[in-house]
């Protein structure tokens, strides 16, 4: 990549409409509704379609545009393993969650769990956990930015990749403070028509340069990665040892079960007017994530193919500027218009992606902080009630806080890959969300102390694991690369931390002494199912 080129002009032009297009959106949109309902839900009036659309744009983050494909171009076999692991996980979604979660809760996870528990405490460990989720999730695509912005400008330089981070937290917190669900939905649909465009695009450029022979793809990324055939073998990034091995399960494990507890993603359902439509829009959104992934495998065979995994690690030592390389290169090369161009349109989409998912993920996390613990944790039994007005607006503080607290923390962790980063979030939801989630609604015994011990007992080992994990500390590429003061092995939780999750929710329903409440279990059944009642 050249330093100062003339034409990076032209990206930041690209960057500016993207930004000029959202931000229009946003205030388009913002002046329409003010009540809670559209703050939070978007006014529950969009079709199936339209809210698939937006699931997979939610979903499709930088770890998936730049992360998995970059995982994919340097390591092969063991990066498919990432795509597979996310897409598997929507099955788990359909399966048991997205209907569910639509006919029983309101805005938040919380919701669902406080249906048939004491308000209080179950709401304050909710809230708390869905918003250590969504901050972990924010610094993953605040760092794959400052990446991104950074290879556009040609510059190497951490003012440039901090500024970045710096200017996509402040946008952030514009799309959600004025325009709420409703803005950030329409938001989603744009960029993941951009997405899919985008890859598809791409991925027909790659398939042309190797005449449609995906065998010839195959061997010359092999060849060009400098591993020879260990690169289309399982192992290369997960099989020197027996711990390698562990740390992908846990990994998987994560991967698959992660998703059904993501609070930005549950947060989608409540957005259409019925289960039915929830449950078709996760169809929808299936098809275009599945069609996503299938592409993320040829564009990450394609870059290292075509760019080399020397080259790769020479612009990003973890891989995430994969995608816009290959598109440097399909265009015609460094110096070349039609190069320029097209790394321009796809970086500019990859921006684009960053941005509506910080968007969303911001909303879940200040929708958790306003709607359950300021309205509801944090009052008196028979004290005052807020106002929706009073909560829209806590959401929008809250908002503000939340996007400083990601701006500071991503500026500490830009050295990690960014799918890497979402497999740890992924880990704290599976571990602390979904086991609340599940046993709230399949298990008629389960209490109010078990549901509390699930969540803190999933959440708990799974922030203390990480913290003591080669991830921040102890090797080369740790966020404190200078100390050494982690004991636990693996880099991802998951494998400890999500049985302890189910584990502390089945002990916590045995040893409490007040009784499930029978009749609470039996009007979430019947609204789970039918339906009745539902907001």
């Amino acid at each position: 990549m050249t330093a100062h080129h003339p034409n990076h002009g032209l990206a930041v032009a690209l960057f500016a409409v993207v930004v000029a297009v959202t931000l229009t959106i946003t205030i388009w949109v913002g002046r329409r509704g003010h009540a809670a309902e559209d703050f939070f839900a978007g006014g529950r009036d969009f079709s199936p379609l339209q809210n698939g659309f937006a699931l997979s744009g939610d979903y499709l983050s930088a770890a998936s545009f730049l992360g998995v494909t970059g995982l994919i171009a340097l390591y092969g076999y063991d990066g498919v393993l990432y795509s597979i692991g996310f897409l598997v996980a929507w099955l788990v979604v359909l399966m048991l969650v997205s209907e569910l979660v639509r006919n029983t809760g309101r805005y938040t996870l919380a919701d669902v769990l406080a249906l048939r528990m004491r308000q209080r405490p179950v709401r304050a460990a909710a809230g708390l956990s869905s918003m250590v989720v969504t901050l972990m999730y924010l610094i993953a695509q605040m760092v794959g930015a400052g990446s991104l912005v950074a290879l556009l400008l040609g510059t190497n330089s951490g003012a440039a990749k901090a500024w970045t981070i710096i200017a996509v937290g402040a946008l952030m917190i514009v799309y959600v403070t004025v325009g709420g669900m409703r803005a950030t939905t329409w938001i989603q649909i744009v960029k993941a028509f951009l997405l899919v465009g985008g890859s598809v695009l791409l991925t027909v450029l790659v398939v042309a340069r190797f005449h449609g022979d995906l065998g010839a793809l195959m061997e010359t990324a092999a060849r060009r990665s400098g591993e020879g055939e260990k690169y289309l073998r399982p192992g290369l990034n997960y099989g020197s040892s027996a711990l390698d091995r562990l740390d992908f399960v846990s990994l998987g494990l994560a991967l698959v079960l992660g998703t059904g507890g993501l609070p930005h993603i549950l947060s989608r359902f409540y957005t259409v007017p019925t289960a039915r439509a929830a449950r078709r829009s996760t169809m929808w959104a299936i098809g275009l994530i599945g069609s996503f992934y299938l592409m993320a495998i040829v564009l990450g065979l394609g870059a290292g193919a075509v760019v080399g995994g020397h080259d790769l690690r020479a612009s990003n030592s973890a891989g995430n500027t994969a995608v816009p390389l290959l598109a440097l290169d399909l265009g015609g090369g460094d110096g070349s218009t039609g190069g320029l161009l097209l790394f321009a349109v796809i970086s500019a989409i990859a921006f684009a992606t960053i941005l509506a998912v910080v968007a969303g993920l911001t909303l879940a996390s200040s929708a958790a902080f306003a709607h359950d613990l300021y309205a509801r944790a944090w009052r008196r039994e028979g004290g005052r009630k807020v106002s929706e007005r009073e909560e829209v607006i806590a959401a929008r503080i809250s908002a503000v806080v939340i996007g400083g607290l990601a701006i500071v923390l991503s500026l500490f962790a830009q050295r990690l890959n960014v799918a890497f980063l979402v497999g740890l979030a992924f880990a704290v939801a599976a571990s602390a969300n979904l086991p609340t989630l599940l046993y709230s609604l399949f298990w008629k015994r389960f209490s109010t102390r078990g549901a509390v011990w699930s969540v803190y007992g999933g959440l708990v080992p799974a922030v203390v694991l990480v913290l003591f994990s080669p991830v921040v500390s102890g090797t080369k590429t740790s966020v404190l690369p200078g100390m050494d003061f982690h004991w636990f092995p693996l880099e991802n939780p998951g494998l400890i931390s999500i049985p302890l999750g189910f584990l502390a929710g089945w002990l916590g329903t045995l040893l409490d002494r007040e009784p499930a409440d029978e009749d609470g279990y039996a009007e979430l059944e019947v609204r789970a199912l039918t339906g009745a009642g539902a907001a």
